[in-house]
């Protein structure tokens, strides 16, 4: 007898085994990726979904606390087709609700077809069918979900690498994944890590080379304050942006982004440059896309699946944006240089 159960929308309900105790609702998406399941657990960008993996094993390498991405998971609820015991004890420690013995592969096409959708799941002994559908049933849109930097980033300013001797950047954190931090501190940045809603004085204090909008979850329109800071220092200030952060910065500059049918998660999505012509993979997380970067903003990049942007770029005003993620943990190492462009861009 099933001791867990997945709801979705249509109220179809899955029965599966818990791994981990506990009840969670949110969107259902799924990733592609066949490693990195410690740094996808504690991305971020996965607030307020629950995680499919694609992968048939989800931790045979065990759990490693210097792999993790920030200092929580961030997923709601996690699903695989066979979770190890590591995985299961780590997630249950963390009170995230985990569940596999159920056909992945299944929902990962159901997804494909009908598009990210709500969800509800219910895990433990004393659960029962309609505790999943009371959790879809309570399930909000992702749009809807607007204090949803609040849940992510620092509180207070941070400051990594004080005193380097490289340059100084501003980033702004609307859910910032470790690991972006670490790649502008190995190039001798100083990087003075804000909150989701930091005002123009706050970040006028240290007078950066430049402004970082960073990735983080959910829709670009409820990161409001993000975008105040890319109209207020264009032109003056080079600017940088990853994922969440390219269409933060399109919004802000008259573009427009809309939701995505299932969004781009895995760490074989590949990005043709339209300069060069060259085809590199990239790790990616996002649910939302750059609908029109607007006439500021030129499209230098593009998704060989979809032709969705993946750069956006203004030599005069000094930006640069991936919609992808160039520190690539998990993923390959084929866009590193995105760090040494917008650090050099901001020296000059």
């Amino acid at each position: 007898m099933a001791d867990a159960y997945v709801a979705i929308e249509g109220d179809r309900v899955i029965e599966a085994r818990a791994r981990a105790p506990g009840t969670a609702r949110g969107e259902l998406v799924f990733t592609t990726a066949y490693t990195g399941y410690e740094e996808s657990l504690t991305d971020p960008s996965y607030e307020e979904q629950v995680l499919t993996f694609s992968y048939p094993l989800i931790g045979n390498y065990g759990v490693r606390e210097e792999r993790f991405e920030s200092d929580r998971v961030h997923p709601r609820a996690a699903v695989a087709r066979e979770m190890t015991d590591d995985v299961a004890e780590w997630l249950e420690s963390e009170g995230v609700p985990a569940v596999d013995h159920l056909d992945t592969r299944d929902i990962v096409t159901e997804i494909r077809d009908e598009g990210a959708m709500k969800c509800g799941i219910a895990a433990g002994p004393d659960v029962t069918e309609q505790d999943a559908l009371d959790e879809l049933h309570e399930c909000k849109h992702m749009s809807d979900h607007t204090d949803i930097g609040a849940q992510v980033s620092v509180d207070d300013v941070e400051v990594h690498n004080e005193s380097g001797d490289g340059e100084t950047v501003a980033l702004v954190d609307c859910g910032a994944k470790g690991s972006i931090v670490s790649s502008l501190v190995e190039r001798d940045a100083e990087v003075h890590v804000f909150p989701y809603d930091a005002s123009e004085d706050d970040v006028a204090a240290v007078d950066p080379d430049l402004l970082f909008i960073s990735n983080g979850p959910g829709d670009p329109e409820n990161f409001e304050q993000a975008g105040e800071l890319v109209e207020t220092y264009v032109g003056d200030v080079p600017l940088a942006g990853i994922c969440l952060g390219q269409q933060v910065v399109a919004n802000a500059l008259g573009g427009e982004t809309e939701k995505m049918e299932f969004g781009h998660r895995g760490v074989n999505q590949p990005v043709r440059d339209l300069r060069s012509n060259q085809v590199v993979m990239t790790t990616q997380n996002h649910g939302y896309t750059v609908a029109d970067p607007g006439d500021k903003l030129d499209v230098t990049q593009v998704n060989v699946n979809d032709d969705t942007p993946e750069g956006l770029e203004n030599d005069d005003l000094n930006i640069i944006t991936r919609q992808y993620h160039p520190e690539a943990n998990p993923g390959p190492h084929d866009s590193l240089g995105f760090f040494d462009d917008v650090l050099g861009m901001a020296g000059e």
